[in-house]
């Protein structure tokens, strides 16, 4: 497994009966979590005191109860900077546990950077990119990213985040579209990128009602999106947080798609470290490609 261990802003206090404790900067929060199928004694002092609660509903979604929270605050990842705050369906804006992706592809970036010397830039794209935690990532390590996402206020959120990580003048794009329409374009206009980052969703419904299945179209997706790679990619990461893709699912779709680019494919679920037992609470899983 994974785990993203550096975190000094974040950190999973407990977990029990189907709910984690979380510290976020200077907050606790009590949200829900279909992983945690345990139930222990709830130890930890913060599940009494919570600055906020989001309660799950047996019909589906949920709502939040604010106790002491303010609408919006920031933490830090090493020298990258978020604003969070919280809204549907449990979410605050970030995936803590994908930083160990973000570190993992950044060395890559760097190294790759250092190579060419300034001749050309390491062109990345990032789709489904949400609030951009990879897009700060990758513009960080020295990346011109593409950063493309169907939702205005996804990708609004997402320069906020780099403005705030002080990279407004990064070699940044922004995208509101449909990210298979704009990969298709990209292909027609003969425009390739070195690297892709994924976090498709497991469900969802473009702009103009086109029905989205993990399980369905994931496969064409990979494949349409290794015809958007330079002729020497640097680096492919798909993130699926679908409990039916598995680790090996991933590394098999990886390997039917990149092989022939050489390289190596891995895949692992990714975690985060849970202070009051020690124990790992897995958050999803990762499939990487690197040459």
């Amino acid at each position: 497994m994974w785990i993203a261990e550096d975190w000094k802003d974040y950190e999973v206090l407990d977990t029990s009966d189907g709910e984690k404790l979380e510290r976020w900067g200077d907050y606790l929060l009590i949200r829900p979590d279909p992983q945690v199928i345990w139930r222990k004694e709830r130890k930890a002092a913060g599940w009494k005191r919570p600055n906020a609660h989001y309660h799950r509903s047996s019909k589906g979604g949920g709502e939040w109860e604010f106790f002491d929270l303010p609408e919006r605050w920031q933490i830090s990842y090493k020298k990258l900077n978020f604003n969070l705050q919280p809204f549907s369906f449990k979410h605050t804006g970030l995936f803590p546990e994908q930083a160990v992706n973000w570190d993992w592809f950044s060395a890559l970036i760097k190294e790759e950077v250092s190579r060419r010397g300034g001749k050309e830039p390491v062109k990345v794209l990032n789709l489904f990119a949400y609030t951009g935690g990879a897009t700060v990532a990758a513009a960080a390590a020295g990346a011109a990213v593409t950063h493309v996402d169907a939702a205005k206020g996804m990708v609004s959120w997402a320069k906020e985040n780099a403005a705030v990580s002080g990279l407004s003048d990064a070699s940044i794009r922004y995208i509101v579209d449909d990210c298979q329409k704009f990969v298709e374009r990209e292909i027609r206009r003969g425009n390739h990128y070195d690297a892709v980052i994924m976090d498709p969703p497991s469900y969802g419904r473009g702009p103009k009602g086109e029905i989205w299945k993990i399980e369905e179209n994931i496969h064409n997706f990979i494949k349409l999106c290794a015809g958007v790679l330079t002729t020497q990619p640097l680096f492919f990461l798909l993130n699926s947080y679908t409990t039916g893709l598995q680790p090996a699912v991933l590394c098999y779709l990886l390997s039917l798609e990149l092989g022939h680019f050489g390289g190596r494919v891995q895949a692992e679920e990714i975690g985060l470290s849970v202070k009051e037992d020690g124990l790992v609470l897995p958050c999803g899983a990762s499939g990487r490609w690197n040459r």
